[in-house]
C-alpha cells in the first residue's frame, strides 16, 4: 500500500479535495470533500478559512504528498488574482506540515487519465469513476477534479519508480 496523496483543485469559492492511496497497485478513494467560502465574507477571512480547512484535512488524513492543479485561466484578471492567492494559502498549509506539493497542469491530468490532453470534463469524470471503482461520478466537479489530480500524481509516481527500477536493472 502506498502512502496517501491529497489531490487539490484550488478555488476561492470552492476548493475540491480528495485523498487517494494505491492498494496493491489499484487506487482507492479514502476521503473527499469540498471547502466552500462565500462572497459576502471578507476576502482575507476566506483565505484564512481555506488555509485552516486544508490544514485540518492534512492533519486528519496524513498524506505523504499533495498534488495541486497548476493555474490555467481564460477568465477575468480579478478571478486569476484571487484564485492564485487561494492556491498560495493551500500550498502554504502543506508546506507548514512538511508536505511536498507537486503541480500538474490540466493537460497533463487529462492525458494521464484518458490518453488525450483535450479530454472534456465528462470523460475525465468517467475515467475517475472507473479508476476508483466508484458506483457514481464524484460530485461536485471540483471534488472529481481533485481526485483526477491525485490519480495523475499516483500514476506519475508509479511510472517514475518503474524508470528507476529499469535504470537499476540495466546496471545489474
Amino acid at each position: 500500500m502506498s502512502a496517501p496523496v491529497l489531490g487539490v483543485d484550488p478555488g476561492v469559492s470552492e476548493t475540491g479535495w480528495a485523498v487517494l492511496e494505491a492498494q496493491d497497485g489499484a487506487p482507492r478513494l479514502m476521503a473527499s470533500g469540498l471547502i466552500k467560502t462565500y462572497p459576502e465574507t471578507e476576502f482575507p477571512e476566506r483565505l484564512n478559512f481555506l488555509h485552516r480547512s486544508l490544514a485540518a484535512i492534512i492533519s486528519e488524513h496524513e498524506p505523504a504528498a499533495m498534488a495541486i492543479e497548476e493555474m490555467f485561466f481564460l477568465k477575468a484578471a480579478h478571478t486569476i488574482r484571487k484564485t492564485l492567492q487561494a492556491r498560495g494559502v493551500l500550498i502554504l498549509a502543506a508546506a507548514q506540515r512538511g508536505l511536498p506539493a507537486r503541480e500538474y497542469n490540466p493537460r497533463t491530468v487529462k492525458l494521464s487519465l484518458t490518453g488525450s490532453g483535450q479530454a472534456k470534463k465528462p470523460q475525465i469524470q468517467s475515467a475517475v469513476k472507473r479508476a476508483l471503482g466508484l458506483q457514481d461520478i464524484l460530485r461536485p466537479d471540483d471534488v472529481s477534479d481533485a481526485a483526477a489530480i491525485a490519480l495523475c500524481h499516483l500514476r506519475s509516481e508509479r511510472s517514475s519508480r518503474l524508470r528507476v527500477l529499469e535504470r537499476h536493472g540495466a546496471r545489474a
